[in-house]
């Protein structure tokens, strides 16, 4: 008995690993989609070592040294420094720590809650728990999800935390629409059925039935949407309405370097190439990700 469960569980080790080294041929086949991913795991890498890899890691916090505010890209500082002597490469390299940080963030509250109300109006189709979750949901689409945000936070002290909770209040009802339309073309199929007349529950039908197969257009739209929470919060913090200074947040460098264009351009153009890279990066994995879960559908 003990045997014939240790083969099972090994042949169901040796199908996950088939199928990831099949979804990775896949994946590899789009050149761009592996360099995204590259370069995904480099800012990944510099975020999560930015205190032993920061040429002046010191220069992320409250600092200042006037006598070299200012200063063009040199060999001292590759970036330049900023108005008040802080070199810029070391603030944009703490600065992704901080544009990661809001886009799991961010990701983490709204696909959930968005996710399980998907799956509930979507098995319920026709009652009054689609009705409600559906109609809620379009009042909250019908609003653009930047202008939403820029509401809720401004109703909120301005703070990185708040800029999170404002963009996450503006994302779920995304996810709400793309599992509730899975959802319901899933709800006649013949496996759904059968699990319902062998009596399962519930909560067994939503989460073990219907959602794995919401699973590839999830993971598609989370990793397309990090590079738009990450621009969102930028979009907040040059406002004012997101991260304040002396926090390096890229949405802030940026706000502050375009007072001083063009006479100091680096700190506005570094701060944007840096926003740029790591937007472009999340989307060409998602593009890879979306290709390899649409031949799987297929």
């Amino acid at each position: 008995m003990i045997a014939e469960h240790g083969v099972r569980i090994w042949a169901a080790l040796a199908r996950r690993r088939r199928g990831l080294a099949k979804g990775w041929y896949k994946y590899s086949r789009n050149s761009l989609s592996v360099l995204g991913l590259v370069v995904l795991v480099l800012i990944g890498l510099t975020a999560g070592l930015a205190p032993y890899i920061a040429p002046y890691p010191e220069h992320a916090a409250a600092y200042t040294n006037f006598r070299e505010a200012g200063l063009p890209p040199s060999k001292d500082h590759l970036f330049g420094t900023d108005r008040v002597g802080r070199d810029v490469l070391s603030r944009v390299i703490f600065g992704y720590r901080f544009s990661l940080l809001l886009g799991i963030v961010v990701l983490s509250l709204a696909v959930p809650s968005g996710v399980v109300l998907g799956l509930l109006g979507g098995y319920y189709n026709g009652t009054w728990i689609e009705v409600l979750i559906m109609r809620i949901t379009d009042v909250f689409l019908a609003v653009p999800p930047l202008v939403l945000a820029m509401s809720i936070a401004a109703m909120l002290t301005p703070n990185l935390f708040n800029a999170m909770i404002a963009i996450s209040l503006s994302w779920w009802p995304w996810y709400c629409r793309l599992v509730y339309s899975v959802t319901a073309s899933l709800r006649n199929q013949f496996f759904v059925r059968e699990a319902e007349l062998t009596g399962a529950s519930r909560m067994h039908i939503l989460f073990k039935e219907i959602l794995p197969n919401c699973f590839g257009p999830i993971m598609t739209k989370v990793t397309l949407d990090m590079g738009i929470a990450i621009l969102m919060g930028a979009s907040l913090s040059f406002i004012g309405l997101g991260a304040q200074p002396p926090t390096p947040d890229l949405g802030t460098m940026l706000a502050d370097g375009a007072k001083r264009l063009p006479s100091e351009w680096w700190s506005t153009i570094f701060p944007a190439l840096a926003i740029v890279m790591v937007i472009l990066a999340f989307n060409l994995v998602g593009d890879g990700l979306r290709d390899v879960f649409a031949v799987e559908e297929v």
